[in-house]
């Protein structure tokens, strides 16, 4: 997976993916990931536009690693009317399991 994200985490703990989504646009990243080994916690939209006419913010994915493993996490920008993806965005998640003291 060149040019991906890797991002180490201990299973059951969460971990944010920030992503910058257009709606005026009609703009909307969908994630794709294995449910088996990810849990989608929370996806939470942050409008930062300056007026009306404009819904543009960032898009907030709160996720957690539910057993461990090595995840390919996947976002394709949609939009509406076309069938393919306008963008896409590549995360390897490594989960390790919780560490015992």
């Amino acid at each position: 997976m060149d040019g991906s994200d890797c991002r180490k985490i201990m299973v059951d703990q969460s971990f944010f993916i920030h992503l910058w989504e257009d709606r005026t646009r009609g703009e909307q990243w969908v994630p794709s990931y294995d449910t088996k080994g990810l849990a989608l916690l929370s996806d939470e939209f942050l409008r930062v536009a300056s007026n009306n006419a404009v819904e543009n913010g960032q898009r907030i994915f709160e996720f957690k690693a539910v057993q461990s493993g090595v995840y390919q996490l996947i976002f394709e920008k949609r939009m509406g009317w076309k069938f393919t993806a306008e963008d896409r965005r590549l995360f390897r998640i490594e989960a390790e399991p919780p560490s015992r003291n």
